[in-house]
């Protein structure tokens, strides 16, 4: 019964009839009667021995009598069932009070023995009701209160029993009884349920005379010696605790033993907290533990293994591990209770190790890869979870799970090893530049800068502002260490100040604590330049920056420390003089300056010298203004250069207008009309000039750059004239040079600034120009794309019905096409899956496409993702007509082929509604378009058509030219298609494509040629889009393509891309855009700007008069073209792909994602190109900026008999990912780094031997990329390990050969390494490895390593070599190695993951020390623990084996993968099956223990997988297995606490907490696979069944217990 609703009843029974003869008769027997009581209480006793004989003047009588006296009463009570129930409420009265008189607790545990054994109290509901109202007591007597806890008061007070509280023992009557532990003996170990204090509603509290209360006449105030509440509390939990013990000889039912368990780890937990209500100052002076305090300590010691003895397994063991006993704060000085918190942490270790990857210290993840957040946070709607990371690291909490947020932030101390794998990861991310919007999603904002009403943290934030300071001080120091060994980093210092100034103004550094560690870290011998004071110059202004220093109460202090770095740069060679030089000579003045202009209180401690240095900056500045010659800005020499990047820094607003005037200087001109056009409008347009330099942009001053980019901005958008392209190509160029300082939101900005701004002409097209051909990679890298389409999208829905806006609309869907191609994790369509999509038709294709080739090539992120995938396509599909061919389908990834193969196929009724309208059409065609049509019929048509009608008009023209296209009059067509909506001319398109391929069909049974009917077909085409430009050719090459399933689409579509018009087209377009055109940012010259009819055709063009910048018919084709090169692949016609390739790899050249494209071709088609196409597709790359392997083309090209490259190849291409893609270790532990730390940008030139004379001559080949280098994929990082998977793709071999090549190097690893680089292979850990010394399977030695297999050719990798090349010591490399094997092929598709499942099972199942069954096996359990069960070993050398370095890589590949992909994880256990060892069951669960966090949240993979566990569990302990010896259920102790851990962690959805119950449903299934075990191990698991009657988790589920069927 629920203890809420046994109150009430309680209640009733102090009012019994027989409750007062019940009463008397315990008064009787306890030696108590009320009228010696009264009397007690009016008469003080003179002294002891007076009181003593007062006593022992009427003897109780004999216990033996009380049962036959208590069966008297019973039969003169008519109401026999509440008997039970008074006597029960009776007897908890008494506990209450007579807990510290020792003769009447003894009567109390005697009676209560008797009244059970004759059925007259039911330990279920006493023991209950018991522990309430001991609870209600203890927090009476704990708050010193006049209130007394009896269950029946009044009761009590009218019988003459004493109500009064515990009484205090001070007299010879009150000696507590000591009896030794009922259970000396047992050692079994155990605990259950939450241990958070529980409301007691079950007890009535009753206030009493102050002289009720009273002892010797002694009354217990709220002041009274907190050693007498603490002792009355112990006496009452002793005799509370002998109770359980003699209950617990019963069989009770298990929802007791949880409610008996919960009080007794509450009571352990909170021992100390007793004395409640008191100074905690003068009361713990007071009080001390006493004898009082262990004997109840030990009797609650004695219940609580009772319960978990295994034995008897009333409570599993599993509840001590989530009790938090071993986390008290004050442990008592007892050796019992230290002995089972010992206990409680050894079996907590154990599961927590269950969940931690081995090398878990060491993983570090990388910013390769990026994935999202959702695991903590899992009722998040759709849209938010997608923008939610994941936290960079994790941190175990008690039970192994990962922590997340803040809590992550303050669980890491300072100088521990997750401290310094934090710090791994930022100064990762330091070197790496990762997106700004990671930066914002992990970093806590500092605590000084927090207001007080913050709302919750980000979640995924995990790096303090004390991380990331110390982090960002280490990457200066790195910096300034390179400077000084004269390396030449100018462009790292650059970014890592864009990044260094994002952060300062993001409130993630406390900036006067970052200036105080700054100092105290920098030393006079590495501050050799002015690099530092050019930092902080970059700050200075900043708003935080500002008030920091003024209102600092140390800032003369704080000043001086700024100052102190200043370094007098002296200019060693005059003749030699670099702009950088000039500016940190001159930079030291310029921050002088500037302090001294904002804080005149420090202005006498400036060094007046450099106030009178910054003049000669005025000087100069003066002089070169002189006259009216301005100065070119396009070729400045390096001194004028630095002199006015110096400039920027001192008086950024002249250097501003400066170039301003620059890019303004040429003056306006009237914009020339069109020769279809006629208009009075005069538009004025800026005349063309260079746009300024990378080279000078580049080392302005971030805060002339805000400035400049906004002045831009203005004049781009709010100014009278239309602006340059050269101020276009400016503004592009400052976003791309600073991509962490000056990003913004376009459309917000914009519309923030001019609400009305987009309506003004010309400044969407603009707009969208810009973003379209510019800015596109910038957003991505920003994680902004998805909002930028939702922006975009608006423009498309509310102008798409819109008469005559065709060329806005064409250029944002064309927009919107490329950022659905570019987003490459999943993503809705609208911001919420309700209603339908307000995408074209054609985006709702390109959507699918998109979705297909990133859940094939990418997998779905997140359990949330898959569940929200149906609808989604749903609301894709709603409004969109179109079906999948075959050949399309069978590559799409299962989730989405499955939903999309049930579609009706439309297009036969499209072409029953063409023939029912085809009549009408033609006529209405006919009078419109014969050539002596009547012009003003174009305006009836327009206007009195029926639209049903006018969907048609193109296909009723492509049949009235019959091959005859110049016999239909053009003009009319033109204008009418111009007049209609863009969304009627898509629809127009999308028709005539079905009746064209109709009229083919039709016309071949009529007897016709083929070819002639695909050329006529061609020249009526290239009609309406190169002779007359009626329609648009990107959604015309689409609607074509998506008719693949037609056999005659595909060729036609050809055809047209064979055509001479749009090859000229290509070739014009590219050399309009100069020499360095696909990177515009290395443009010095003039942009020409294209004719706005050439550019874009009639169509498009028409009435409007803006003129494009960048935009052209042959920029549209971008998006297009690889989707035709899919759709081509998809019908198997190679050589027409292979040749369509060839014709347009310069134009795919601008592509803005063509790093991408070619990564998402190989892996979308993988096992289906051919080696020749393969090559073509590589060379859409600019192969020079790519860093492939050395050996590479070798292998790729090669038209030899095809071989696996050698191990050597594997094995570089695994040092190039921990070189430049593995967060670098500590850099203590590497020898001959120079003292370098090792997150130099030189590690990433350890790789450049083999890519460096491939790289032509890019300003930055030996040390860090800016972004502008590497906008697809977006870093260098990830440039690498895409290069990587690239490379894989492309190679000619079977997927075996290269799983089993990267496996073969991982198991060999450290033995590779260490006997190769230092000689080793004498080293004492590798002799004498038999079995005498089974538990160290040495990695020196070839014995513990070899396998069954014949030993891999891994003699082939130059070790020696690789471990001078990494900086690391052979285990550091090792370990960094096995990381990299596993990062690199979760990025590839899934048939290398099956793969590496059997190579991995091959490897473990013929290890030696498994298979030689002459060992035994404690000698075999042995080795598996010393190998397996601590997580930091597997990567020390003398501690490796072949199955620690397999567990590792498996560990390291399911962190890196996708939550769809993790379906085929437990692929590995099958193959490992059937299990015949427990040594073998262990390595089963310590695979999958890590992964327990992921699945959670997902039911049916956690189903599955839990399931398969048990199953594997059944191979050694099932009821019909044989093994070799007889295991012990007790010797996978630590298995069945994993068990019941992942019930309970996929029941909470998280971290278990006191308060998570199981699922039903997994307790269901549990309870089905468990009846595969044998009896013993079943009742270990017994709780975790939906038995009322033997499970706790049942008995207490909500569930269960309202409906127990």
């Amino acid at each position: 019964m629920d203890q809420s609703q046994r109150a009430p009843q309680r209640a009733s029974h102090q009012y019994h009839p027989s409750r007062n003869a019940i009463v008397d008769l315990f008064n009787l027997y306890l030696g108590r009667n009320s009228r010696q009581k009264s009397e007690d209480a009016i008469r003080e006793s003179p002294n002891k021995t007076q009181k003593r004989v007062t006593a022992l003047r009427e003897l109780p009588p004999r216990n033996e009598q009380f049962l036959l006296d208590f069966e008297q009463i019973l039969g003169q009570l008519p109401d026999q069932e509440q008997l039970c129930a008074v006597t029960e409420s009776v007897l908890i009265s008494l506990i209450v009070q007579c807990s510290s008189h020792a003769p009447q607790a003894e009567f109390i545990l005697f009676s209560l023995r008797s009244l059970c054994s004759i059925g007259y109290v039911n330990w279920d509901t006493f023991l209950p009701s018991l522990l309430s109202s001991v609870s209600s007591a203890e927090a009476s007597i704990g708050q010193g209160s006049q209130a007394m806890v009896a269950a029946s008061s009044t009761s009590l007070q009218a019988s003459g029993i004493i109500s009064s509280s515990i009484p205090i023992p001070n007299s010879s009557n009150f000696q507590a009884s000591n009896p030794a532990s009922p259970l000396p003996s047992i050692h079994g170990i155990g605990s259950p349920t939450q241990s958070t204090t529980e409301p007691s509603s079950c007890v009535s509290l009753s206030p009493v005379k102050s002289s009720d209360i009273s002892c010797g006449g002694q009354q217990i105030s709220s002041k009274a010696n907190p050693s007498l509440r603490g002792t009355a509390i112990s006496y009452l939990r002793q005799l509370s605790c002998k109770i359980i013990l003699a209950a617990l000889e019963s069989n009770l039912k298990p929802a007791t033993h949880a409610d008996i368990f919960s009080h007794m780890m509450n009571w352990l937990v909170n021992w100390d907290q007793r004395q409640l209500g008191i100074d905690e100052a003068d009361g713990m002076k007071a009080w001390k533990p006493e004898r009082a305090l262990n004997e109840w300590l030990h009797s609650c010691l004695d219940v609580i293994w009772l319960l978990v003895e295994e034995d008897k397994c009333r409570v599993p063991f599993y509840e001590l591990l989530r009790s938090g006993l071993q986390f008290i704060d004050n442990i008592p000085d007892d050796e019992a209770l230290f002995t089972i918190i010992l206990e409680v942490h050894r079996r907590r270790d154990m599961v927590a190790m269950h969940m931690q990857m081995l090398d878990q210290h060491l993983q570090c993840p990388t910013f390769a890869t990026h994935r999202f957040l959702s695991q903590a946070y899992p009722n998040i709607s759709g849209e938010s979870i997608a923008n939610l990371r994941y936290s960079p690291i994790t941190y175990p909490s008690v039970l192994g799970e990962p922590l997340h947020g803040e809590d992550l932030a303050t669980s890491i101390q300072r100088g521990s090893l997750d401290w310094e794998r934090a710090l791994r990861c930022l100064r990762h991310a330091l070197h790496t530049t990762p997106s700004p919007d990671w930066w914002r999603r992990v970093l806590l904002i500092a605590p000084c800068y927090r207001p007080h009403n913050q709302q919750l943290p980000t979640p995924g934030a995990v790096f303090s502002s004390e991380m990331i300071c110390e982090a960002t001080i280490d990457r200066a120091i790195e910096l300034l260490k390179m400077t000084n060994s004269e390396t030449h980093c100018w462009q790292e210092w650059l970014i890592f100040a864009d990044v260094f100034f994002f952060l300062m103004k993001s409130w993630c550094i406390d900036f006067l604590d970052f200036v105080d560690k700054l100092v105290s870290r920098v030393d006079q011998q590495i501050l050799r330049s002015n690099h530092v004071t050019w930092l902080l110059a970059q700050i200075i202004r900043i708003e935080l920056v500002t008030n920091a220093l003024n209102s600092d109460p140390k800032k003369v202090e704080t000043t001086r420390k700024i100052l102190s770095f200043h370094k007098e740069d002296k200019i060693s060679d005059p003749n030699n003089v670099s702009p950088q030089s000039i500016l940190l000579d001159f930079i030291s003045s310029s921050q002088t300056l500037r302090i001294w202009s904002f804080n005149t209180s420090i202005r006498e401690h400036l060094n007046h010298e450099q106030l009178q240095k910054g003049k000669q900056i005025d000087e100069w500045w003066k002089q070169v203004t002189k006259g009216e010659r301005m100065m070119d800005y396009m070729n400045l020499d390096d001194r004028s250069m630095g002199m006015f990047w110096v400039l920027s820094y001192t008086m950024a607003q002249a250097a501003c207008d400066a170039l301003m005037n620059c890019l303004t200087s040429s003056g306006v001109t009237e914009l020339l009309q069109g020769s279809n056009l006629q208009s009075n409008d005069r538009i004025m347009v800026m005349r063309e000039c260079c746009p300024l330099p990378m080279s000078l942009l580049s080392g302005l001053s971030i805060n002339l750059c805000l400035k400049l980019a906004h002045q831009i901005e203005d004049t781009l958008f709010l100014g009278q004239a239309i602006p340059s392209i050269a101020m276009v190509e400016t503004y592009c160029r400052l976003l791309l040079i600073a991509p962490h300082s000056l990003f913004r939101p376009h459309f917000t900005t914009l519309t923030q600034k001019t609400p009305s701004i987009l309506s003004k002409p010309g400044v969407s097209l603009l707009l969208l120009e810009i973003l379209n051909y510019r800015l596109l990679p910038l957003y991505r890298y920003h994680g902004k794309s998805k909002a930028l389409m939702y922006d975009v999208t608006k423009i498309i829905s509310m102008i798409k019905a819109k008469r005559g806006e065709h060329r806005l609309f064409r250029l944002a869907e064309n927009l919107c096409m490329n950022l659905i191609l570019s987003l490459r994790d999943f993503f809705l369509v609208k911001k919420e899956l309700k209603g339908p999509t307000e995408f074209t038709e054609t985006l709702n294709r390109i959507t699918i496409i998109s979705l297909a080739i990133t859940i094939k090539t990418r997998g779905i992120a997140e359990v949330e993702h898959m569940v929200f995938l149906p609808p989604l396509l749903e609301q894709i599909m709603a409004t969109s007509q179109h079906t999948w061919s075959e050949k399309t389908l069978r590559h799409f990834p299962a989730l989405i082929r499955d939903t999309l193969m049930g579609r009706i196929d439309k297009r036969g009724q499209a072409i029953q509604a063409w023939q029912q309208a085809e009549t009408t059409v033609i006529n209405q065609c006919t009078q419109l378009l014969s050539p002596s049509a009547d012009p003003t019929y174009v305006m009836t048509y327009i206007s009195h058509s029926f639209p049903q009608h006018r969907q048609y008009l193109c296909a009723g023209a492509w049949m009235l030219m019959n091959g005859h296209p110049e016999s239909i009059n053009s003009a009319n067509l033109g204008r009418v298609l111009r007049e209609f909506s863009p969304e009627e001319v898509t629809s127009n398109i999308y028709t005539m494509v079905d009746v064209l391929l109709h009229h083919i069909q039709i016309e071949l049974q009529h007897g016709h040629l083929l070819q002639e009917l695909l050329l006529k077909a061609s020249a009526n085409l290239a009609y309406f889009i190169w002779t007359h430009e009626l329609l648009p050719l990107d959604i015309l090459l689409l609607a074509l393509t998506d008719r693949d399933d037609d056999p005659h689409a595909l060729h036609i579509v050809i055809s047209l891309l064979d055509r001479q018009e749009l090859q000229q087209r290509v070739k014009m377009f590219c050399m309009n855009r100069g020499p360095h055109s696909h990177e515009h940012w290395l443009n010095s010259g003039l942009f020409k700007r294209v004719e706005l009819q050439k550019a874009l055709g009639n169509h498009l063009s028409w009435k409007d008069r803006y003129p494009p910048f960048f935009d052209d018919i042959a920029a549209r084709m971008l998006p297009v073209i690889p989707l035709i090169i899919y759709r081509l692949i998809e019908n198997d016609v190679m050589e027409y792909a292979e040749k369509v390739l060839a014709i347009y790899t310069p134009l795919l050249a601008y592509h803005p994602l063509r790093f991408t494209f070619v990564r998402d071709i190989l892996a979308y088609f993988y096992g289906h190109l051919t080696g020749k196409l393969i090559v073509r597709i590589l060379n859409v790359l600019d192969v020079s900026k790519i860093p492939f392997s050395e050996s590479f083309p070798q292998h790729v090209g090669s038209s030899n008999t095809v071989m696996c490259p050698p191990p050597d190849y594997f094995a570089t291409l695994l040092l190039g990912l921990v070189n430049n893609v593995i967060p670098p270790l500590n850099s203590k532990s590497k020898p001959g780094s120079m003292g370098d730390p090792p997150s130099i940008p030189g590690r990433a030139a350890l790789n450049k031997t083999q890519a460096t004379s491939q790289f032509g001559t890019t300003n930055t080949s030996e040390g860090q990329r800016a972004f502008y280098q590497n906008q697809d994929p977006g870093t260098y990082t990830q440039l690498v390990l895409e290069t990587a998977v690239i490379e894989i793709l492309s190679l000619p071999v079977q997927v075996s050969q290269i799983v089993s090549s990267l496996v073969q190097i991982v198991v060999h690893v450290q033995t590779t390494l260490i006997q190769s680089s230092n000689g080793l292979q004498g080293m004492p850990s590798s002799t004498g490895q038999g079995s005498a010394l089974p538990t160290s399977p040495s990695g020196g030695s070839t014995d513990s390593l070899n396998t069954s297999r014949s030993n891999p050719s891994t003699s082939g990798i130059n070790a020696a070599s690789f471990v001078s090349r990494s900086g690391y010591t052979c285990q550091q490399l090792s370990c960094l190695m096995i990381q990299a094997c596993g990062l690199l092929l979760a990025q590839l598709p899934p048939e290398f993951h099956m793969q590496l499942y059997s190579e991995a099972s091959g490897i473990i199942k013929s290890c030696w020390w498994l298979t030689d069954g002459k060992r035994p096996l404690r000698e075999l359990d042995s080795a598996v623990g010393y190998t397996l069960l601590d997580p930091t070993w597997a990567a020390q050398d003398n501690t490796s084996t072949a199955i620690g370095n397999i567990v590792a890589l498996l560990h390291s590949f399911f962190s890196n993968l996708p939550q769809e992909w993790l379906e085929s994880t437990h692929t590995i256990i099958k193959n490992l099956r059937p299990v015949s060892s427990v040594a073998m069951l262990r390595i089963a669960f310590r695979i999958m223990g890590p992964l327990l966090p992921r699945l959670a949240f997902s039911r049916q993979i956690f189903m599955k997988t839990l399931a398969l566990l048990f199953n594997v569990m059944s191979d050694v302990f099932g009821r019909n297995s044989q093994p070799s010896s007889p295991n012990e259920a007790s010797e996978i102790a630590d298995i069945i606490d994993f068990l019941h851990h992942a019930v309970l962690y996929e029941g909470q959805g998280g971290p278990v907490q006191s308060s998570s119950k199981p699922k039903l449903e997994t307790l269901t299934l549990c309870s089905k696979v468990m009846e595969l075990l044998r009896p013993d191990v079943q009742h270990l698991l017994s709780h975790l069944k939906t038995d009322l009657n033997s499970s706790i988790y049942a008995a207490t589920h909500p569930k269960l217990v309202q409906n127990p069927t």
